[in-house]
């Protein structure tokens, strides 16, 4: 059964021209406001079975002018996406004739949406649980097939049917707890329930430990890795950002401090998104423009998950080099010789020295080789050399993160209050924590405020 709210409506398409635009009603008088706009010369649509398409025009009641030709379809609730009635009009896909068409609607009854309310409603009629809704902003936003993948898993529910279940051995336990207490049979029984209560614990706890084992894959999946390309001037950055990324993003010359600002990119490596960051040349320069992208470049270097430090291999190692390895020394990173078709003037045993001799990758951007190898090893650092596997259910989402960290930490307390010998109905208050705390993952015990705060980060029309 449905809850009964206005009848929203909202573009459900991006802005800009295309081939079509999608104007999105649902609510109960969809069906009702769509047959005071729509023209055609069969039947209306409230007399049109559900799931069809119908070809007709929009047009404005008051005036009786066509606003555009346009393809209709009819979704009777509960089979749609809201579990409310569902029309959507395909127009035209020109700024000018959707939003026309939008405010036509909104004139005859329905309500402009708020960003996120289709999915809230789909949330709170029951279609889909709190997850499987940020899972649809996750698939929106997904920048590989992997993190496509990753998040159409959790959408079909994987992530939710595990914490469920997780939630009923919980409640299950904490059940035979409440048996034992009112209805103790043997003398032992609060040994017994005690047992029941840490050997639980640690079998819950021990299943979201492992999930949390892949909450650093997972947040890669979902955000991308910010990996920022640092060297000094005119060793091969922009060649190497231009040559990942298949375009000539990046002015290449032969110059020295070309790069004078921050370029940012999305690319896909073996799967792995990343947030490639083309820096300019990091060098001591009176240029003042220049120093500018120099101390750009070196905020980009303390905000990076993973860092390419590309050195010329024709040249010896410069203090500025030397500086750059110290510089990188705590984070993730691959340390790139470049210029591999030109003389070796690079003094390798002294690099190996300074730097893990396995991080060292040999390129030549200019013959195209050594870009396999180096995309191999972005995968291997992050993700042993694949990117996981493709059924595993992977946990990316912040807030899910954080609330089954918290979910751990009150299964330790039972762990230790039962290792304490502290009463079983003290311990018993840290077991309902726990089974809270998953609760809000999946949207089973969860603030209105915070509903409100999630879906304000949707787009208008989903």
């Amino acid at each position: 059964m449905t809850l009964e709210f206005e009848t929203i409506a909202a573009i459900s398409t991006p802005p800009g021209e295309g081939a079509i635009g999608i104007v999105r009603l649902s609510g109960e008088q969809a069906i009702e406001i769509a047959d005071r706009v729509y023209k055609s010369g069969s039947k209306a649509l409230a007399e049109q079975k559900s799931h069809t398409i119908h070809y007709g025009h929009i047009e404005n009641p008051k005036t009786n002018e066509t606003i555009d030709e346009v393809m209709v379809s009819v979704m009777r609730e509960p089979r749609t996406f809201t579990r409310e009635d569902v029309v959507e009009i395909n127009c035209h896909g020109g700024i000018t004739s959707v939003n026309q068409v939008l405010q036509c609607v909104l004139q005859n009854g329905a309500r402009l949406a708020e960003p996120g309310e289709f999915t809230k409603r789909a949330f709170l009629n029951g279609r889909i649980d709190l997850s499987q809704a940020e899972a649809v902003m996750d698939l929106i936003r997904a920048k590989t097939d992997r993190a496509m993948h990753v998040a159409l898993k959790q959408l079909d529910g994987n992530l939710s049917n595990l914490i469920r279940n997780l939630r009923l051995d919980i409640l299950d336990t904490l059940a035979q707890v409440e048996v034992n207490i009112d209805y103790p049979e043997y003398d032992d029984v609060e040994e017994m329930t005690s047992k029941l209560l840490i050997e639980k614990a640690k079998i819950v706890k021990a299943s979201i430990q492992q999930l949390l084992e892949t909450a650093s894959q997972g947040k890669i999946l979902r955000e991308g890795l910010a990996t920022a390309i640092i060297g000094r001037p005119n060793v091969g950055k922009s060649s190497l950002l231009n040559y990942l990324l298949d375009e000539e993003k990046a002015i290449v010359t032969d110059i020295a401090g070309t790069t004078r600002d921050v370029i940012e990119e999305y690319i896909s490596v073996k799967g792995v998104p990343l947030k490639l960051i083309d820096t300019a040349g990091i060098r001591e320069t009176e240029d003042i423009i220049e120093r500018i992208g120099v101390e750009r470049s070196r905020q980009a270097l303390s905000d990076a998950d993973l860092v390419l430090l590309v050195f010329n291999q024709s040249e010896s190692l410069t203090i500025e080099d030397k500086a750059l390895i110290e510089a990188t020394s705590q984070h993730h990173r691959i340390i790139i010789l470049n210029k591999m078709d030109l003389p070796n003037k690079l003094d390798l045993t002294e690099l190996e020295t300074l730097v893990d001799p396995e991080s060292i990758v040999k390129t030549s951007i200019l013959s195209k080789s050594g870009v396999d190898v180096l995309e191999k090893k972005i995968a291997a650092l992050f993700f042993t050399g694949q990117t996981g596997e493709r059924d595993a259910t992977y946990v990316s989402n912040v807030r899910h993160i954080a609330l089954l960290n918290d979910a751990e930490e009150a299964l330790d307390e039972v762990i230790n209050g039962v290792e304490a010998g502290m009463p079983v109905d003290l311990i018993q208050i840290d077991m309902t924590r726990c089974w809270d705390l998953l609760g809000e993952i999946t949207g089973d015990s969860v603030q209105d405020e915070l509903l409100t705060q999630l879906f304000s980060q949707f787009c208008l029309g989903k």
